[in-house]
Order: structure tokens, then sequence, then C-alpha cells
């Protein structure tokens, strides 16, 4: 909308975008607001009506929010225990217009929802981006991984800058605290999306990378499953991948409003 309207205030574009797959299908929402529609403390933010507080030691998430494109109610409780914190920040490009920072990247969920009815509890990840440009401005793509392995959260994070020079971060984050950088493993490419959108991730050739499941195939943005054998059982990794050329194009600028309206009122 900022980009349509020429709206450079970020505070006037503020969204919460919840995501929930369920057996029954896919739950989505993205209602972009404005100003008016936030509220924020050091340690409370609302968008609409939907916020997050930190509570004691507990990440607090309220959801209500409505799906598209068809409507439907989202609601519920996300609580994170988010473990060890990390404070380090790293330049996803080389002029550091582009700052990347996982936050509690070994944390523990508690996740109890009205609308649809499901709860559970598991692993999850906490992290937060931000840049002086947008981001096709900066980069023509990227992939981006995280991995659960008993403990250690194994992330890998492949850019493409504007320039056409690529650069990547591997980097094992620990339930101890400790993060450790590593050598990763080579690059292998995986089936195009059904957008025939060009995805890979790091694998050596002896234990490839294989899609379980296809979460999100848009034109220019996929997200998947992936799995990999190792120490004697199946590690599963959260995908994404993403096109910077093709979001940019006009015509997907035209698609987005579709799957991102903007609320104009205060909630």
């Amino acid at each position: 909308m900022a980009r349509r309207g020429g709206d450079a205030d970020p505070h006037n574009h503020v969204t919460v975008n919840a995501i929930l797959y369920t057996p029954r299908g896919k739950y989505w929402a993205m209602t972009e607001r404005g100003r008016a529609s936030l509220e924020r403390s050091r340690s409370h933010v609302a968008i609409g009506p939907s916020q997050y507080s930190w509570t004691g030691d507990r990440l607090v998430i309220d959801i209500d929010e409505k799906t598209m494109p068809i409507p439907r109610r989202i609601n519920g409780r996300i609580t994170v225990d988010p473990g060890p914190v990390f404070s380090r920040t790293w330049n996803l490009d080389a002029a550091g217009r582009h700052e990347w920072r996982p936050i509690a990247p070994c944390a523990k969920v508690d996740v109890q929802f009205e609308r649809p009815s499901l709860n559970w509890k598991g692993h999850a990840y906490v992290d937060t981006n931000a840049g002086t440009e947008s981001l096709e401005a900066g980069f023509r793509s990227w992939t981006w991984s995280r991995q659960d392995r008993r403990g250690t959260t194994r992330i890998h994070y492949d850019v493409i800058q504007r320039n056409g020079v690529p650069r990547g971060l591997a980097l094992d984050y620990n339930a101890d605290g400790t993060v450790v950088p590593f050598e990763p493993a080579p690059i292998q490419d995986l089936p195009l999306t059904g957008w025939r959108v060009s995805r890979h991730t790091r694998a050596h050739p002896s234990n490839p990378a294989r899609v379980l499941k296809g979460l999100e195939d848009t034109p220019f943005y996929s997200r998947s499953v992936l799995g990999f054998d190792g120490e004697g059982k199946e590690f599963k990794s959260v995908h994404e991948s993403v096109d910077l050329d093709r979001f940019r194009s006009p015509i997907v600028q035209m698609m987005l409003p579709f799957k991102m309206p903007r609320w104009t009122r205060r909630r």
C-alpha cells in the first residue's frame, strides 16, 4: 500500500500476519491498518484487535483477525517461552542496510485457539528484520531455513544481492545460549513451485533434502517443509524462498490487495 500511495510513514502501514495450517485447511489473515489502529509501549503492542504483550518471562500473543479471501474469524492465544534470548544482529547485505536478529530461536510455544478449534505445544522461533530501504532494492532473491536438532536450531540464510553477489549465513543457535557459525553444505536445487519459483537449500549430496509438504505457493514466495535423514532419524526444516524481481513486478503488485486488504477505521 505504501508503494502505491506514496505514504512513507511506517506507523501508517502495520499488520498482523496470522496463518494457521489445519486438517480442515489453511487460515490466512493479513489486514493492513493505519496509525490510528496502533498502540505500543515498551512491553505491549496492539494492532487493531490483536496484541502482543510481555507478561513476566513469556510473550503472549492474542490474535483476533479475519481471513482472506473468504472471511472467517481467527481467534486465539499463543504463549511463547523464549528460552535463551540472543542480542547479536547480522548484516544480510554488504552495505549494512538490512539487518536480521534471531531473538529466540530455541523457544517453546503453547497454542490455544477457539476459532478454529485447535491447540498444540512444540518448538518455536522468534526473529526480527529491519532495513533502511525496501527489500527489492537490496536483493534479487533469498532462501532461509531453520531446523530443530535436539536442542539446537540450525539456520541457513542465503541471499542474492541486487548487484548479483551472493552472501550467506550458516548458524547453530544452542539452548545453552551459544551461537556457532559453521561451514554450510553445498547448494541443492529443489523442484520449482507451482508458480515456477526457483528454490534451493543446503544439503550434502549423500543426504539430499526432500520436499515433504508445500505450505505456501505464490507468484514470488514459497514456504515448504523439507526432510533430511541424519543421526538415525529424520530432521525437518521450515524453508522459505523469495523472488523479489517477481515481487516488484506491476502484475504482482496489483494482486497483493486481494491477499492484504487495508482497514481504514480505528480497529
